[in-house]
């Protein structure tokens, strides 16, 4: 992974107002992944969207960690049943141009 993507977890502490402990617990629950290079934690930039979403859960909903993993779950598995359908309706179209 390219060094440049990455951001220490120190920053996104600061940046988003949340502890340390809080990205470690996320990270344990496997809601987010934390890269360890020569003993710094770092989360790509990739991830930073998730992890907004989960600090508006929790701080502005009061979701609990478990309650967020189930929410977090149910978006993906909403996204894979969209990305079906659409897929079932390209296939559909195929058929009904024939």
């Amino acid at each position: 992974m390219i060094q440049k993507y990455l951001i220490p977890t120190q920053t996104i502490c600061t940046h988003y107002n949340i502890e340390i402990s809080f990205v470690d617990t996320l990270n344990q629950m496997g809601l987010i992944q934390i890269e360890i290079i020569e003993q710094e934690q770092f989360i790509h930039q990739e991830q930073i969207g998730n992890l907004e979403k989960i600090i508006r859960l929790y701080n502005e909903l009061h979701v609990n960690l478990e309650g967020i993993d189930v929410v977090l779950n149910l978006l993906n598995k909403e996204k894979e049943l969209k990305n079906e359908v659409i897929s079932l309706k390209n296939r559909l179209r195929l058929y009904e141009n024939d």
